[in-house]
């Protein structure tokens, strides 16, 4: 990791903690309930103002308020605790460098998201992250037949389930298929989106995260199938 004279702050892992999604709704612990009250805009402003104008306690404030949320989007991409814990330090060491650069455009927690996933992305292209070809996606095996929609709302994975038995299902799906589905269906970007983040086509990712979900039903349904044999 780069060395910078920007101020250094210790990441702790906290326990995973996933943000909601379109198709995974059993993940939405990690946002705020409904009913709860959300921190006064003006104050988050003025944390932020004084934190673009250098103010290290500002920044430790912003620090304070993001770095659950940084910490668990980069574990959920790498599943490596102390990768994710290195990769959380060096989002925060780029916010130190370019928050004066944020304009406004978006809400801050947003354009320090998109920070974040664009450090991890780095990290992946670096390590060789390869992802399976469109033409290997394609293809039907032998349970899942030719007709596929890409990209189409999978309900075995909405609803009730077992948060945990998601979890590490997630956790176990091989790299590409993770990262695309924890970019669409928990981070909520677009395919056209992630296709540019990755440099591949959206038809690649629609694919990627089509197999991701099958996986995903496969890993709930032996989990399930295992939890009612107890």
């Amino acid at each position: 990791m780069p060395r910078s004279s920007s101020p250094k702050y210790t990441v702790d892992a906290p326990t995973l903690v996933t943000a909601p999604g379109a198709e995974t709704a059993a993940l939405a612990q990690d946002s705020p309930p409904a009913a709860q009250a959300p921190a006064a805009p003006s104050a988050d402003a003025e944390i932020l103002t004084l934190a673009q104008a250098g103010d290290h306690q500002a920044f430790a404030q912003l620090y304070s308020m993001h770095k659950r949320r940084i910490y668990s989007l980069c574990l959920r991409m790498v599943n490596n605790v102390a990768e994710a814990e290195d990769l959380t330090q060096e989002a925060f060491l780029q916010l130190h460098r370019k928050i004066s650069t944020f304009r406004g455009d978006s809400a801050f927690s947003t354009w320090l998201h998109r920070l974040a996933v664009n450090v991890v992305l780095m990290h992946l292209r670096k390590k060789g992250l390869s992802l399976t070809s469109l033409d290997e996606a394609m293809e039907p095996t032998h349970d899942e037949g030719p007709g596929r929609s890409f990209g189409a709302p999978d309900l075995s994975l909405t609803g009730s389930i077992d948060r945990l038995a998601l979890e590490r299902a997630v956790a176990d799906l091989p790299a590409g298929y993770r990262l695309i589905f924890v970019l669409h269906d928990i981070e909520g970007y677009e395919h056209n989106e992630i296709a540019s983040m990755l440099d591949c086509s959206i038809g690649n990712s629609k694919s990627q995260l089509h197999k991701a979900r099958l996986k995903l039903r496969d890993a709930l349904r032996t989990s399930h199938r295992k939890e009612g044999l107890r």
